[in-house]
């Protein structure tokens, strides 16, 4: 049953039409967290390496060409811009006639020349960029012209024409503010934009001591805001007062909200977009009502039901929210019940498709859940389809299939036939035509994990035989057929924990229902503001890794826990006296406890022991013998066990030596290079650096049907296996000649 919002809308300000066009700022890349401080400092940098392009961009051959995309702010205008372009070309070109072309979405700009005397050289070269013609999403091309000799025969493939783009090259925007009207129409903006590619940090405005249901509500919001900011990550910080010089979002009933609001009555769950009385340029989103029931329907409308909100406040007459989820079905992930066919996987299929002797590869992300097991050992069947400009003659062009940036296969891609020019074509030509192939491959089970990206590279090699033989004017191009497909579907549902590392990576268990519907977040009777954050923050992971908000979330407080037996629990507390820890003080993997008795007291030094059975440090395993582990100083810890008394059920925990902590394992989440190195049942964060352990028993969850466990056990003893194998084919020889034998009995007996 799908989701139904109803609304009674107020009458909107129509001005949304006045603001469309107008030119933003690019918000500052994720990398700099001192972003939101200068956002109105007037000049804005925004590094390629931002905008998706991580690695030089390598400009190869006679004519090639690369593409980023610049995305500006609503709630910004551009007053200037320029592209500050740091690269560096071949010393073997003809400079003359060799240059970098400049584009804006499509439209010439500049040149940039080459000379022979910086050559070779790391180069900047500030290119000034005309404000007016700054969209919300702009695409720059940066077309490489190279020449190195002025004969009529150069070959495309010289390894002297060459320059580089560095990823360091970067757009400067001066920018202003301008003030948006209030319209619910422009939801999500500007308190998410998807135009801005730096993280979101969006501060959440509570009452001084929220009650549980104004948590979800909060809860359910954070997790959608997270699955809006998807790759950018999301942060969300809790505060009881309004922010001087931000965007926020305001939940509670009306008698909890902060003073100086103008707010117009209040009668039922409410959705308002307002200014922000600490900034004129900044707003504010108020999901209220007049009580707790009608703040979560208020929710439960924003999140299901905004594409029809339009004015500056919507009135919920009635929300409902749809059957809980199925197991495995979020949004984000693929399905595991059936092949994928490859145009599901892309947001339009030209994206599919690429130009060119050297393309940047297709890529396909494949988000699938963290317990799929391989009982058999088998790989993930591919069924790949592609087509592409086939060469006169056997050469170098080939098709690269990796996953995870790891090898899997290489095709050669065979040459034209004599009859690929005779006869007649019909469209349209997906398969079986000139110039098209298929192949069938698994990938290896071991390679794939809960999110992973598989790439498709095709490398066609130039056609040029000779000093002087003509080289084809237009670029070749290569394509993979839509219909192409991937197939999980041979995989059982099996995993064995604790394993942070599914959790940090997919959030699973917890994730297996993206509703959240077997899932209690478990907070202090009394939380402070940091542990609010951690709270809100890691319910906008689990957003971003479904994709779909957390309706059914539960909170709870450390006296609920008994009657959470049949829920999976994330449990948030930074002090080391936390009474939910003391609760399973028998089961937990690592104890965290204040200065040892007879040590002077110091603020933020705690001792932290356990028995280590493995241990890993910066991703490596490291033989450690079951020694005493004892760490001195501030640290946090993330924690995974199985629920004492309930089989099946876990328990992952988030604690510190002290509220501030916490934001070390959040800053940890986010990092590609830290979440590699989350392993075992306990991961130490100190310093920004990881340490990984498993201390603890571990347990099973999923289900494995009886011939895989038997097939399972036996390929674990070979000897056996060999021993059965031959008893078998013993008495299959003996039932096989007491048969012959009766049967030439009977026949004498005849």
């Amino acid at each position: 049953m799908k989701p139904v919002v109803s609304f009674c809308l107020s009458l909107a300000m129509a001005a949304s039409a006045l603001f469309a066009g107008v030119c933003a700022e690019a918000a500052p890349p994720a990398v700099n967290p001192d972003a939101a401080a200068s956002a109105d400092a007037g000049s804005i940098h925004v590094p390629f390496s931002a905008l998706g392009a991580y690695q030089p961009m390598h400009l190869r051959g006679l004519e090639d060409t690369r593409s980023i995309v610049l995305g500006v702010r609503l709630d910004r205008v551009v007053t200037g811009a320029r592209l500050r372009l740091r690269y560096t070309y071949s010393p073997a070109l003809l400079f003359a006639l060799s240059h970098v072309k400049v584009s804006i979405n499509g439209e010439a700009i500049a040149t940039v020349p080459f000379d022979k005397e910086h050559a070779g050289a790391m180069l900047t070269q500030d290119i000034p960029l005309d404000p007016r013609l700054l969209t919300d999403y702009n695409q720059f091309g940066l077309r490489f012209i190279g020449h190195y000799t002025l004969d009529h025969c150069e070959d495309p493939a010289n390894t002297a024409l060459w320059a580089d783009i560095s990823p360091t090259s970067e757009f400067i925007l001066d920018t202003a503010p301008i003030r948006l009207p209030n319209d619910l129409a422009l939801l999500p903006a500007p308190f998410f934009d998807a135009r801005d590619v730096s993280r979101l940090t969006l501060p959440f405005v509570l009452p001084a001591s929220p009650d549980s249901a104004t948590l979800k509500s909060a809860g359910v919001l954070a997790s959608w805001f997270g699955a809006l900011a998807d790759y950018r990550q999301a942060r969300f910080p809790a505060m009881n007062t309004l922010p001087p010089n931000d965007h926020a979002v305001v939940v509670g009933t009306r008698a909890q909200l902060p003073a100086g609001l103008a707010l117009p009555d209040i009668d039922g769950p409410t959705i308002l977009v307002a200014d922000n009385p600490a900034s004129k340029d900044r707003k504010l989103l108020v999901v209220t009502g007049r009580n707790g029931a009608e703040v979560d329907d208020a929710a439960y409308a924003l999140v299901l039901g905004r594409t029809a909100m339009s004015g500056d406040a919507a009135k919920v007459a009635h929300v409902d929210i749809g059957q809980p989820r199925e197991p495995y079905d979020a949004p984000r992930w693929m399905p595991t019940n059936r092949p994928v066919q490859f145009k599901e996987l892309v947001d339009d299929v030209s994206q599919l498709q690429v130009a060119g002797s050297e393309p940047e590869p297709i890529r396909l992300n494949l988000r699938v859940p963290a317990d799929l097991f391989s009982w058999n050992s088998v790989g993930v069947p591919l069924n790949l389809k592609y087509r592409y400009t086939a060469p006169t003659v056997q050469n170098n062009s080939a098709l690269a299939i990796d996953i995870n940036e790891q090898l899997v296969k290489s095709f050669r891609l065979p040459p034209a036939k004599t009859d690929d020019t005779q006869g007649r074509l019909q469209l349209p030509l997906l398969s079986g035509a000139p110039g098209g192939t298929a192949n069938a491959l698994d990938i290896p089970a071991f390679r794939v994990g809960s999110s992973n990206q598989l790439q498709l590279r095709f490398n066609l090699d130039s056609q040029k035989q000779g000093l002087c033989a003509g080289v084809p004017t237009n670029p070749a191009r290569a394509a993979v057929d839509p219909d192409s497909t991937i197939d999980f579907s041979g995989f059982v549902h099996y995993a064995q924990l604790p394993n942070l590392a599914y959790f940090a990576n997919s959030g699973f268990p917890f994730t297996r229902y993206a509703d959240l519907s077997q899932t209690a977040i478990v907070i202090p009777a009394r939380p402070a503001n940091a542990e609010i954050e951690a709270m809100l923050t890691m319910l906008g992971h689990m957003g971003q890794w479904t994709g779909f908000p957390s309706l059914r979330v539960t909170i709870a407080r450390p006296d609920d826990v008994p009657a959470l037996a049949q829920k999976d629990l994330l449990v948030i507390g930074g002090a080391p006296s936390s009474p939910v820890f003391s609760r399973w003080h028998d089961a937990l993997p690592l104890s965290i406890a204040g200065s040892a008795a007879g040590t002077p007291s110091k603020e933020g030094i705690a001792r932290a022991s356990f028995s280590v059975g493995e241990h890993w440090r910066d991703g490596a395993r490291v033989t450690h013998g079951g020694a005493s582990l004892d760490q001195n100083g501030p640290l946090a810890a993330l924690m995974g066990f199985q629920s004492p008394g309930t089989k099946g059920r876990s328990i992952v925990a988030l604690a510190a030596t002290g509220d501030g902590h916490l934001t070390d394992l959040l800053d940890v989440l986010e990092r590609a290079d830290r979440l590699s190195q989350i392993q075992g049942d306990v991961a130490l964060v100190r310093h920004g650096g990881v340490d990984s352990a498993r201390v603890g028993e571990t347990y099973v969850v999923g289900y494995v049907p009886w011939y895989a466990k038997l097939w399972g056990h036996a390929i674990r003893h070979p000897a056996l296996l060999g021993l059965a194998g031959a008893l078998a084919g013993l008495l299959l020889a003996i039932a096989a000649f007491a048969a012959l034998q009766e049967l030439a009995a009977r026949r004498r007996g005849i």
